[in-house]
């Protein structure tokens, strides 16, 4: 079936050499040196890397499953991604995380735990635990991100998802190789620009859709079966299709979705972006521009939800036909399986020669008309499939020739999301790994072509594991509730407890890793908020087992690092040890930091909702806009007042000596009474 044109493939065909262009272009200047391809030199401006956070936070599979939940909660499905789509954890990133990484003067996120806890024995093991640990956590991703972009392409291309993920993944892994940081930067500013296009296409077309509806609300509750769609309020009870029924309880979900955003947040911040800031001032300015920009995704993702309501409606007004279908297709197909699903519905669609007669006449009674592009939509439960709204919705109401720019947009978000996670994680290889402990004395052009090899291991690898799993939620769910789980609960630890060592990082690290997977084999139909319980509380337990088993940090490490870091939390052995208008300086800006938090929060997460409640027109905007307001008057007071000028933070003065900032002291940092006291 032809779903595209040639102007639509000459769209796509055109954007791809683009990319790869760019990459060329950028090769030489990124390869000379690692800080150049990593960093890009700390030269970017802040501006340019929050462009490229947003675009970097843009996926197809992301895309495509949020907007599955909107489909089926309507505004409320913005809660669902407490657990990683609304990115709450920028809103830590902007007030303190991204300044306390930016202060380490690191390379990567591995290279910060030698920081942190020194070049002994411990830090040196916390850093390659930290490496491989990320490593494994981007493998995940990246599974995840091809599993999307396969689901996506293959309701346009005549190819399996296996294929149309290789053909696009082939590309993003090219210029990412090549271009390094640069080409990261550069190329999601150029996709950015494309993303907004899309952004204004599908909105103004949902904003029509509504405006020749009688009954909007109406017709969501008929098509959707869910009788609170247009709320955005929480109930303990929500109404949820096959194959979804644990979300029923949505507010406990929602729970614990935001304790584990919040856990996630108070240790995230080791980006590229913060560690390649320029200085401390731009990590702020660059955090706020990254998360305003992030709003135009939500009015979007409400559009494709819209037009995906009014589409269902006119191809099943009898949803009865899809169950039926469904149980055809399993009863002929012996192959038929959740983690199969799609790759049989393509093989039906594009070549029903191969299968038998009585399946392809029994479909075409049960679907009627266009019953091949019917079957986009047909889940393995009998239902709608929320995850095939998005490209559905481009497959029935987009013409074509204007197809082709829609899908280029959309393209553009999964390479943006794919090539940070790939420049990112190859720092953790080879600066953490292969230069510190295999070839230290390696040259630059040694370490830029292992960095190649290493690249496409990676990638390799990630498409062993995307091919194992039975939709992008299943997947997306393990990662951020399961397998993150074993990275952040140690991390937390890090910046707000000074007798934690290299010896609980690793493992706590090791503990949840291994627990994760041993849940994702033994136990996979375990639900997420179980997951996240049973994950955190033994990371926790073997964090703090590891952090008394083992010597502390030698007492000038954590020195330095409080002194340069100067973290808030349990530290008064430290503290106390400050010069006067030291400890004054920090207590207010600790003060302060903690105070802008829930006016962060509240303004990241109002700035989302409040455009998706505008273009259904719900009633609940005006409820919404004044906590905007509010937050919007909080965060000025307490957060953007006080960022220092450029410059002048003390993090940014070269010939600070930071040890200067203590008094002298006769005993050792254990030796302090009521040392947990964090006051």
């Amino acid at each position: 079936m032809d779903y595209l044109n040639s102007l639509d493939y000459s769209i796509i065909a055109v954007y791809l050499a683009i990319l790869i262009a760019l990459g060329m272009y950028l090769q030489r200047k990124a390869s000379r040196s690692v800080q150049e391809y990593f960093l890009a030199g700390n030269s970017l401006p802040w501006w340019a890397l929050g462009v490229s956070g947003m675009a970097s936070y843009l996926d197809i599979a992301g895309t495509m499953l949020i907007v599955s939940f909107i489909y089926m909660l309507g505004p409320r499905g913005l809660l669902i991604e407490f657990r990683g789509g609304a990115c709450l954890l920028l809103s830590f990133m902007l007030v303190w995380t991204g300044k306390y990484h930016y202060r380490s003067k690191c390379m990567t996120g591995a290279e910060w735990m030698e920081y942190r806890f020194g070049s002994g024995w411990g830090g040196q093991f916390a850093r390659v635990v930290s490496a491989v640990a990320n490593i494994i956590g981007t493998i995940g991703m990246l599974a995840y991100l091809i599993k999307g972009v396969g689901l996506f392409l293959s309701m346009f291309l005549p190819f399996s998802p296996l294929v149309c993920s290789i053909i696009l993944i082939a590309v993003a892994t090219l210029y990412t190789m090549v271009s390094g940081f640069y080409g990261v930067v550069f190329t999601d500013f150029f996709q950015s620009l494309i993303i907004l296009i899309a952004v204004v296409v599908i909105t103004s077309m949902a904003v029509t859709k509504i405006s020749g509806t009688a009954d909007f609300a109406a017709l969501a509750q008929q098509v959707t079966g869910n009788p609170h769609w247009m709320s955005s309020a929480l109930h303990w009870h929500t109404a949820m299709p096959r194959g979804y029924e644990a979300y029923q309880h949505l507010m406990l979900f929602v729970f614990f979705y935001f304790l584990r955003s919040v856990i996630g947040g108070v240790s995230e911040g080791a980006d590229p972006k913060y560690f390649g800031a320029r200085n401390e001032r731009e990590t702020g300015s660059l955090s706020f521009l990254w998360i305003l920009l992030l709003m135009v995704r939500w009015p979007m993702m409400m559009g494709f939800a819209v037009l995906g309501i009014h589409l269902v409606h006119d191809l099943f007004p009898d949803q009865t036909v899809m169950l039926q279908a469904a149980d055809l297709i399993k009863s002929l197909v012996p192959a038929a399986s959740p983690e199969r699903w799609q790759d049989i519905l393509s093989g039906i669609m594009n070549t029903p020669d191969n299968y038998p007669p009585v399946l392809i006449e029994g479909l075409k009674n049960l679907l009627q008309s266009n019953w091949q592009m019917k079957l986009h939509l047909l889940s393995f439960n009998g239902t709608v499939n929320p995850e095939r709204i998005l490209p559905a919705v481009i497959l029935f109401d987009i013409p074509m020739g204007f197809r082709g720019l829609l899908l280029v947009a959309l393209i553009a978000a999964c390479m943006s999301s794919f090539d940070s996670h790939v420049n990112r994680t190859s720092a953790f290889f080879v600066r953490d790994l292969y230069q510190r402990y295999m070839r230290p004395a390696a040259a630059n052009r040694e370490l830029i072509s292992v960095t190649y090899i290493f690249i496409l291991a990676l990638v390799v690898v990630s498409y062993l594991m995307a091919y194992s799993v039975k939709s992008i939620n299943e997947i997306w769910g393990w990662i951020v509730m399961g397998l993150q789980v074993g990275l952040i609960i140690p991390a937390l630890f890090k910046f707000y407890w000074w007798r934690f060592n290299g010896g609980g990082f690793a493992a706590g690290t090791i503990v949840g890793l291994v627990g994760a997977f041993v849940q994702r084999a033994f136990w996979p139909n375990l639900l997420e908020w179980q997951q996240f319980t049973v994950l955190s509380a033994v990371s926790i337990a073997a964090a703090v087992i590891g952090t008394y088993l083992t010597k502390p940090t030698d007492e000038k490490v954590v020195e330095r690092f409080y002194a340069t870091t100067r973290p808030f939390g349990f530290w008064r052995p430290l503290k106390r040890r400050l010069k006067p208008e030291i400890r004054q300086q920090l207590s207010r800006e600790h003060r302060n930091d903690l105070t802008a938090l829930p006016f962060t929060l509240a303004w990241q997460i109002s700035l989302f909702l409040l455009p998706m409640q505008l273009l259904i027109r719900s009633t609940e905007y005006r409820i919404t806009l004044a906590i905007f307001t509010l937050s919007l008057l909080g965060m000025y007071r307490f957060w953007y007042r006080h960022l220092p000028a450029k410059g002048k933070a003390f993090s940014d003065r070269k010939n600070d000596d930071p040890e200067t900032i203590f008094l002298p002291h006769s005993g050792g940092i254990e030796t302090v009474p009521n040392s947990t006291d964090r006051r």
